[in-house]
């Protein structure tokens, strides 16, 4: 009997524990970590100078994540595979094979993933296993990628759809997308909720959408008006979200731009529900003591090996040698200068074209040019864009432009469609004096459509009048539209011209002097002829002739002859000391 009593205790013992074990289970917290990143437009590589973390060092942070928790996802938010020439030269291959050894699981798709054309994404999609979404590109009533996919992790069943902005339509080359319908992201979240909510625990957006609020539709306001999103992991604008940002009760997060930043996202999970959520940034200064990762940093290594075969080959010529030196590109009219601005207005369509003196970084040989000069030449993959602004903030920007002038600016602007006329002796702000828009005078209350690259485009090198306006169009980068045009149009129209005109001082006329009248004296005085003391002859003058090289300027010729810019300038009656070329003959005077 004691035995049996026994017995239904220990079976009584068993059967508490057992709901003790599934109570504790019911009451456990799953931490799932998402990694993130963000617009980095094909910035593989480490660049100090620019705070760029690159995807060895994150492989290394992926790493060390997956290790302190299993239950981690790695996304990327979109504008990943095009930019700077080590993917472009790949259209685009390279950055998947960075991303694959990173160890990414999904990402969007943005704008600038079209930038090689539909069908090379398509092919790109194929090549990967890193899953494409987008639930709103639609082409023939089909979802041109997949629109959301569901993971379960540590049995926590978590959904992720993808968006891409409407605004791709413009903001890459219209042929890129011809065919495709971009459907309302708003209605598509919805949609996606959905049909999502009672299959899930955790809905993610990974969303190349944008907070601007210049922007046809923000990720913000999908969270204003969609329930149910837990996180919107997000892109397209560049925003800084250090924290992330709430929206009702859905976290927003981005990263910024270029992998300066890598984001983390802490999810957690009791009993099927998110109970907290929050969203963090390591910058690349806090990472920069992360070890590479060997086997990445090793795959970059044959990847630029591989790309020099590629960069060797020949892409353009020029008859000419065009001249880039950095002491003429930033303080006045060059002939490369003026073909790299004609090239960024004939591709956008604009009224005007501008290109900043501080991103043309090489000269030009006559004969041909490669595909690793160009990418020397235009190193930052800057794409360019078009935005419409106002004649009096047309003049704003002319004034940034000659601000520092005398001295090398690198917000110094090359100009295409224009020309104008700066006088330096004004203050700054009220130095430019005159401005033709094709062959008609600037009208302040006009509207002008102008082509500049994304650095201006978000106030880069102070032209902060840009931001405010919203882009209406965008096309490749500088290499490739700068290719283009020499190939169709070669460098006719590239010579100085007076686009850029530096007002001359007139010289001040001395007044011719007047005697004044002089009673004489009776009976003067003679005066003492003056005693003259021998004096040493004085050394006669001698000239050499200097024949001008490319990179030289005035004062730096001066000091070769010690001697001054301004006697150098007054001796052989120059008309604009500023404008000297190579091939010009200086007489220099040598004692």
């Amino acid at each position: 009997m004691k035995k049996k009593v026994l017995s239904l205790v220990l079976i009584s013992l068993l059967i508490l524990n057992s709901f003790s074990f599934v109570f504790a289970a019911e009451d456990e917290t799953i931490l799932i970590t998402i990694i993130h990143t963000n617009d980095t437009h094909g910035r593989l590589e480490e660049d100090s100078y620019n705070n760029i973390m690159g995807f060895a060092k994150i492989a290394t942070l992926i790493k060390e994540a997956k290790a302190e928790n299993p239950n981690t996802l790695v996304l990327d938010a979109g504008d990943t595979l095009h930019g700077m020439p080590i993917v472009n030269i790949s259209n685009g291959e390279n950055s998947i094979k960075i991303l694959e050894a990173a160890g990414y699981d999904y990402m969007a798709v943005g704008n600038h993933d079209f930038n090689y054309g539909q069908e090379r994404l398509l092919e790109l999609k194929d090549l990967t296993e890193i899953g494409m979404l987008s639930a709103n590109v639609l082409k023939d009533d089909e979802y041109l990628f997949t629109p959301y996919v569901i993971e379960e992790i540590d049995g926590v069943k978590v959904g992720i759809f993808g968006l891409t902005t409407p605004e791709t339509e413009y903001k890459t080359s219209p042929t890129n997308v011809e065919g495709i319908t971009f459907a309302d992201p708003i209605e598509v979240s919805k949609k996606m909720v959905d049909e999502l909510d009672d299959q899930t625990d955790v809905i993610i957006a990974l969303a190349h959408i944008g907070i601007d609020e210049s922007s046809v539709v923000t990720s913000k306001a999908i969270a204003e008006n969609v329930e149910g999103i837990d996180v919107i992991i997000d892109g397209h604008s560049h925003t800084l979200l250090e924290n992330g940002m709430f929206v009702n009760d859905t976290l927003i997060a981005q990263t910024g731009e270029h992998d300066k930043n890598l984001g983390y996202i802490n999810i957690e999970i009791q009993n099927g529900e998110v109970v907290n959520k929050t969203a963090q940034l390591l910058t690349s200064e806090a990472a920069a003591n992360t070890v590479a990762d060997p086997d990445l940093a090793k795959t970059i290594e044959e990847i630029n090996a591989e790309n020099e075969a590629v960069f060797s080959q020949v892409v353009a010529k020029t008859d000419i040698f065009l001249d880039g030196t950095r002491e003429n590109v930033r303080t006045k009219e060059t002939n490369l200068g003026n073909l790299s601005a004609d090239a960024v207005r004939y591709a956008a369509g604009a009224d005007i074209g501008f290109v900043n003196g501080g991103n043309i970084r090489i000269s030009l040989e006559p004969g041909d040019i490669t595909f690793g000069q160009l990418a020397e030449l235009f190193p930052f993959g800057n794409t360019v864009q078009v935005k419409k602004i106002t004649g009096i903030d047309l003049i704003k920007v002319l004034e940034q432009s000659v601000s520092g002038y005398p001295a090398t600016q690198g917000g110094f602007l090359q100009v295409s469609g224009m020309n104008f006329v700066f006088d330096p002796s004004q203050p700054v702000g009220s130095r430019v004096v005159e401005v033709t828009v094709g062959d008609i005078p600037l009208s302040e209350d006009a509207e002008y459509t102008v082509a500049i690259n994304d650095f201006l485009g978000i106030g880069g090198d102070g032209f902060d009048m840009f931001k405010d306006y919203p882009i209406h169009g965008e096309v490749g980068t500088y290499e490739e539209v700068f290719a283009d045009y020499l190939n169709t149009f070669g460098t006719s129209g590239s010579e100085i011209s007076g686009r850029i005109t530096v007002k001359e001082i007139a010289p001040v006329e001395e007044p011719v002097p007047v005697e004044p009248p002089i009673d004489e004296p009776i009976n003067p005085e003679p005066i003492p002829e003056p005693i003259v003391e021998p004096t040493e002859p004085a050394p006669e003058l001698t000239e050499e002739i200097y024949i001008v090289i490319s990179g030289d300027v005035l004062w730096k010729i001066a000091e070769k002859y010690n001697t001054t810019w301004e006697e150098l300038s007054e001796y052989n009656k120059l008309a604009n000391p500023h404008l000297i070329y190579p091939g010009d003959e200086l007489k220099v005077p040598v004692k």
